[in-house]
């Protein structure tokens, strides 16, 4: 009798928990029927309970949108700010058409699962008049169409280049059609490049034969040689290169049989000729500084390098039609102590005939410093000006001229019969002895000062000599 009074009480008991617990089913699910159910995420933000309004305004704090920037793939960018074109942004359309969705009775699923979880994109409204002209102001979406786009080979300073408007063309299409979809979708970046908006269009025949031509442009004037002249070098560059292409009367490149370019030998020998008129320093004005302290024009005389054009023409005509790659000493028919611009270095003669005064100067350092008597200026004797150089030196030699023989012990020639020398008759030197009682052009030295001078000099030194 207990027994089944305790098995009654059980099934009673058990009766009201589940009508106490449908009880709450129901009445949550009434609650949910106002808002979303039960464990309901939308884009990270929780919005059980929650009606669209409050959602909205949710999703709204944390989906502020600064604009869409455009990168052209080529170092430009564009920007379109929200408030150029009116935008405007919200969830209520979306959220409205999730909570249809959502059977309030039917919470549980979140219960158990992850039904609740959601990403929705809002709903975005914006002038479209507005965003045409933004990006019409941009000026990129207005190429001309591809019939007008060419291929070319043109000539600027550094040698031709080619003009390829078919290739990497900007498709303008596309573009527009993915930064509007960019913008819509509120994206903050968007990359052209990278999203193939780039393309190469077709060739015809003529463009594939100017192709063809470019390659052998391009390596003719990818030269490798260089010329050296002493510290300094001159490659011969891809302007100077291109310049040894011959052209026929129109202006277009000659080709031969073969369809190769052809050499203008004209330009190779003017080229040279150029260099010569540069670096050729015989005879060529220097300006040099005094060890009185200013800077002397000096010009003439008989020191310097002369390269020697004939073999240079040579060379470079067959080294160019060769492709060689290689630095190149030129040839010189007159070659100084050292070559370049700067061809007198820093071990030299200074013959400062305005001071009367001789110095020799060794690696830098002066050496010897003299009073000398130069040629006698009253009878038009005076000791001409120039760059000239040791080109021999003799002991105990007899001088003549027309109305003179005198025995030096020490000659030094430097221009012709003008020499450095001893000279037994004079007591007394420098000053102003040349103007009235100088010598016949010579430059006359103490004995002891030549003899140094004799012993230390090397044939080839620099003399300068000067007013």
């Amino acid at each position: 009798m207990k027994k089944k009074a305790f098995v009654k009480g059980c099934v009673i008991a058990a009766c009201v928990i589940l009508v106490s617990l449908f009880a709450m089913y129901l009445a949550l699910s009434r609650y949910y029927s106002g808002g979303f159910s039960y464990g309901t995420w939308i884009n990270g933000i929780y919005c059980t309970g929650k009606s669209v309004s409050e959602a909205n305004e949710a999703l709204l704090s944390q989906c502020g949108y600064g604009g869409l920037a455009i990168s052209m793939g080529d170092g430009r960018f564009y920007t379109i700010l929200p408030s150029d074109v009116n935008f405007s942004a919200t969830f209520q359309e979306p959220l409205e058409k999730y909570l249809q969705r959502q059977n309030p009775y039917l919470w549980i699923d979140n219960l158990i699962g992850t039904h609740g979880e959601k990403e929705i994109s809002p709903a975005v409204s914006y002038d479209k008049k507005l965003f045409e002209d933004k990006l019409e102001s941009f000026g990129i979406l207005t190429d001309p169409p591809d019939s007008d786009l060419k291929i070319e080979i043109q000539k600027g300073e550094e040698g031709y280049y080619l003009v390829n408007e078919r290739q990497d063309v900007f498709d303008t299409a596309l573009a527009k059609e993915l930064i509007q979809n960019a913008f819509e979708t509120m994206e903050p970046e968007l990359d052209l490049r990278a999203q193939g908006c780039y393309r190469d269009l077709p060739l015809t025949q003529e463009m594939e034969d100017t192709l063809r031509l470019w390659e052998q442009v391009s390596k003719w004037q990818d030269c490798g040689i260089v010329y050296r002249f002493g510290e300094e070098e001159v490659p011969v560059d891809s302007g100077t290169a291109s310049g040894f292409i011959r052209l026929d009367e129109s202006g277009n490149f000659a080709l031969d049989p073969d369809g190769k370019l052809c050499i203008d030998e004209e330009k190779v020998f003017a080229f040279v000729d150029e260099l010569a008129g540069r670096y050729d320093t015989v005879g060529a004005a220097r300006d040099f500084h005094s060890t009185r302290g200013d800077i002397v024009k000096v010009e003439g005389g008989i020191y310097g390098n002369k390269i020697d054009t004939e073999a240079e023409k040579e060379y470079l005509l067959d080294a160019f039609q060769k492709r060689k790659r290689e630095v190149h000493t030129p040839a010189y028919s007159q070659q100084a102590k050292a070559q370049g611009l700067d061809d007198i270095g820093d071990t030299y003669i200074e013959v400062d005939m305005t001071q009367q005064m001789l110095y020799y100067y060794v690696e830098g350092e002066l050496v010897i410093e003299t009073p000398v008597v130069t040629g006698n200026t009253s009878l038009r004797r005076g000791t001409p000006s120039g760059t000239n150089y040791v080109y021999a030196k003799q002991r105990n030699r007899t001088l003549r001229g027309p109305d003179y023989a005198s025995f030096v012990k020490y000659w030094i020639p430097v221009c012709g019969n003008i020499g450095i020398h001893d000279a037994s008759w004079r007591s007394t030197y420098g000053g102003e002895i040349y103007k009235r009682n100088g010598s016949h052009g010579c430059i006359n030295t103490p004995h002891d000062e030549v003899s140094r001078l004799y012993e230390m000099v090397e044939v080839g030194t620099p003399c300068i000599m000067f007013y």
